[in-house]
């Protein structure tokens, strides 16, 4: 039996004898059993069933019932095993498959958030977050296990295609020719102001943006930017690029909080989701991630910070136009999905970052109540009856359950 599995067996055990209690509406029954079979079937089959060892020798993670992987969800879903790398080699060498493939996605088109087994785009919407979670990831991997052999020539061209390209968005205006049909202007978005922050073309939800400067995409890049440049001088000894990432990461931070905060009666100072330098501020939050709620999660700031937590009260509120309240669980969904569709994953997100053993414990039962017998968390589920869900397979929210089970029960994997 492989340590991966092992670890799974070990947490179940936890799980069932002291767990989680919650209800689903009028039921009084403890759901414990409920998440267990999700949690064996989600953290399992995230890595089994939609890794596969290629012949090149990289991993190709499926996003689930779409078969494409995208470099945002491929990072996100293995990122909860880099905890089992040290003790388990097939794990190691899935991750290190994961950091070689999604260079080569990177240096074939940075403007595309999707690709296929055979190094096809698929979809060439451009998401800030797609260029920087594979950063993210192989910094992690790097960290956790100290195998720096991952910083191939390879990836460090692929490090370097993103930083140009970034600072091409953060002049998208003088310096950038991507354009998409999607998007306003013909094509070429939304009329913006220089801020310092870098511009996207789409949410993290595939969805096209309001304004173009997402505010939590930018606090992403904040974060990674910055382990960018120690990556650039510890491990490729570039003082040049590492000095550039640390600049932009300067400059995109001074950005958002001068433009990206605003006043809101109810709630005081707190972050906006979209502005456009101009003045104009999209107040709402989406369930993927990065968003406001995920803020602390990547560490931009403490979750005990004082605009984080007026932030996250908005989002977690109605006046979140993307807050649903049901008779089985209450959440944030989002545009990509009907209204009154609640996301597994912010559902998690929510649990990830409260420090109130109480909400953590609703959340969970609200996780309970989606399952409708296949133990998945799917991409989101009518808040009125579970049974009406979108996408049957969508292996994020799974990897990312999986996560917060370990961390309840003392674990802190990849971190």
């Amino acid at each position: 039996m492989s340590a991966l599995r092992i670890t799974i067996l070990a947490i179940v055990v936890a799980l069932t004898s002291g767990g989680f209690v919650a209800a689903r509406a009028n039921e009084t029954f403890p759901l414990s059993s409920k998440l267990e079979k999700i949690y064996l079937t989600a953290f399992d089959e995230a890595l089994n069933r939609h890794a596969s060892r290629q012949r090149d020798g990289t991993t190709y993670v499926s996003t689930g019932d779409i078969q494409a992987e995208w470099l945002r969800d491929a990072s996100a879903v293995m990122e909860p095993y880099i905890g089992e790398a040290a003790s388990d080699e097939r794990v190691r060498e899935s991750l290190r498959g994961v950091v070689a493939r999604e260079a080569r996605y990177i240096l074939l088109d940075p403007y595309a958030n999707a690709f296929s087994t055979d190094y096809k785009v698929v979809e060439r919407k451009f998401e800030v977050d797609s260029l920087l979670y594979p950063i993210w990831f192989a910094d992690k991997y790097w960290r956790a296990t100290g195998d720096a052999s991952i910083f191939t020539p390879q990836v460090n061209r692929a490090f370097e295609t993103v930083l140009r390209t970034l600072r091409d968005e953060q002049h998208h205006d003088k310096r950038s020719h991507y354009r998409h049909p999607d998007l306003a202007n013909g094509g070429k978005g939304s009329w913006v102001h220089y801020t310092g922050m870098i511009w996207t073309g789409f949410r993290p939800s595939d969805d096209p943006a309001r304004y173009q400067y997402n505010i939590p995409d930018n606090m992403f890049a904040v974060v990674v930017l910055q382990r960018l440049s120690e990556i650039e001088r510890q491990v490729y000894h570039n003082q040049k690029d590492a000095g550039n990432a640390w600049g932009l990461a300067l400059e995109a931070q001074t950005g958002i909080e001068q433009y990206g905060k605003v006043y809101v009666k109810g709630f005081g100072k707190m972050y906006g989701y979209e502005v456009d330098g101009y003045g104009h501020v999209n107040l709402m939050d989406d369930a993927n991630i990065p968003s406001l709620l995920s803020i602390p999660y990547f560490n931009y700031l403490p979750a005990n910070d004082a605009v984080y937590q007026n932030t996250r009260r908005f989002v977690l509120s109605p006046a979140n136009p993307y807050y649903f309240r049901g008779k089985y669980a209450t959440g944030v969904g989002s545009p990509h999905t009907p209204h009154g569709y609640v996301w597994p994953l912010s559902l998690v997100m929510q649990a990830l970052t409260s420090s109130d053993p109480e909400e953590v414990n609703r959340v969970m039962g609200y996780i309970g109540a989606s399952d409708v017998g296949d133990h998945r968390l799917h991409e989101s589920f009518n808040a009125d009856w579970p049974e009406a869900f979108t996408r049957d397979d969508f292996a994020w929210p799974n990897a990312l359950y999986g996560e917060l089970v370990q961390r309840q029960q003392g674990g802190s994997p990849g971190r």
